[in-house]
């Protein structure tokens, strides 16, 4: 089964970048679609963004859309969120996990997810 470890938050202005990565281990992340997702402090968690197991189809909530770029190496078993434009609004642990529901802009978890730590990512002047 694989596992997932997310990295790369942190404190950024306004209007900064961070690029989010989803390390895999334990088994090859190819065959998986993957997905982000954010949980702001008292909110449900949300899905951002998706990609398919070859990296051919993307898909994003429209809060993200046009700022947000995910996309994948499945040589070096890793996905990745490039997050541009960032705004306060954005604040929130990222998480990401493998075989979401992706459909046009909704991106759901599998209800099966073992959620990892997240990383946290905070935007603030």
């Amino acid at each position: 089964q694989v596992q997932l470890v997310e990295s790369g938050g942190g404190l950024v202005h306004p209007g900064g970048s961070l690029r989010l990565s989803c390390a895999a281990s334990g088994s090859s992340l190819a065959s998986y679609a993957i997905g982000w997702f954010r949980q702001a402090p008292g909110e449900e968690r949300e899905g951002i963004s998706c990609i398919n197991s070859s990296g051919r189809s993307t898909y994003y909530d429209n809060s993200v859309k046009g700022r947000f770029t995910i996309s994948r190496d499945n040589g070096k078993n890793t996905a990745y969120l490039q997050m541009n434009r960032l705004e306060p609004k954005d604040t929130a642990v990222y998480y990401c996990a493998t075989e979401p529901t992706c459909f046009g802009s909704i991106i759901i978890p599998n209800p099966r997810t073992s959620w990892g730590q997240g990383t946290q990512v905070t935007v603030s002047s």
